[in-house]
């Protein structure tokens, strides 16, 4: 299911936002508002609220995209990848022919990202876009990544069309995202965690509780494992798998564009 709601009203049709109900044409303009506020301290909060895996699950996820250490040209689309963190360190462990374009439609988030990766930039583009409506040439690219992005837009469906457009055949998709904890036990701990401390932090830390609040219940409003892989599937893509990363809070999907 993407995030579009069933249910429609005098505003026409719904979506969620967090566990709200919007108007569908609304929710974009929300959580630009809400990645606006975060930009400033949005890696500094992801250590605290992961405590650091975060950082273990990103290098998981560039290490299993694989990029060419060679000098063959080889070029990444990170989707929602604002202040750089994956696409830095694909071009870090690439070879010299690799050019990335961090694709955002915040931008705030880009402008932490340039400050970031100044000693890059001949190496590495921005540009403001909409996931639902990438500004790109059909088979562009040679790799799509999106990391942490996926459930905060309207329709999911849309944006796995786009992916699938601009990358070329053979090419690869890889999604890191928030997913279903699958271990009893731990799913609980969880919620409790995610509910109460992290709105919480998100109070102490930047000032702005009901931000971090809207990011939690996003989580639980984004497809499971096996259903995101059906739409991934349903957007043409093949070989469809996904790996979970501590029990199930996160999971790295893959497939190929073939």
């Amino acid at each position: 299911m993407s995030e579009k709601l069933e249910n429609t009203g005098p505003e026409g049709p719904k979506a969620s936002f967090g566990f709200a109900s919007v108007a569908e044409g609304a929710k974009q303009g929300l959580v630009n508002e809400v990645f606006a506020r975060v930009a400033r301290n949005y890696d500094l909060m992801n250590d605290l609220m992961s405590g650091g895996l975060h950082r273990l699950w990103k290098s998981d996820f560039v290490s299993l995209l694989a990029p060419p250490k060679s000098a063959v040209p080889y070029a990444l689309l990170d989707v929602a990848g604002g202040t750089g963190d994956i696409a830095r360190k694909v071009l870090d462990i690439a070879g010299s022919g690799a050019r990335a374009v961090i694709c955002d439609i915040s931008a705030e988030m880009m402008e932490v990202g340039r400050a970031r990766a100044e000693a890059l930039l001949d190496r590495l583009a921005f540009v403001q876009g909409n996931a639902e409506a990438l500004p790109f040439a059909d088979r562009s690219f040679d790799a799509y990544t999106i990391a942490f992005g996926m459930r905060n837009l309207t329709h999911i469906e849309a944006a796995l069309a786009e992916a699938y457009r601009v990358l070329k055949p053979g090419s690869r998709f890889l999604c890191l995202e928030f997913s279903a904890v699958e271990v009893p036990l731990l799913d609980t701990l969880y919620d409790a965690y995610s509910f109460n401390a992290i709105p919480a932090l998100g109070a102490l830390v930047a000032g702005d509780a009901a931000s971090y609040r809207y990011l939690v219940e996003s989580i639980r409003r984004f497809p499971d494992q096996k259903s995101f892989m059906g739409l991934i599937e349903n957007a043409g893509f093949e070989r469809v798998r996904y790996r979970n990363l501590t029990g199930g809070i996160a999971a790295i999907h893959s497939a190929w564009r073939l």
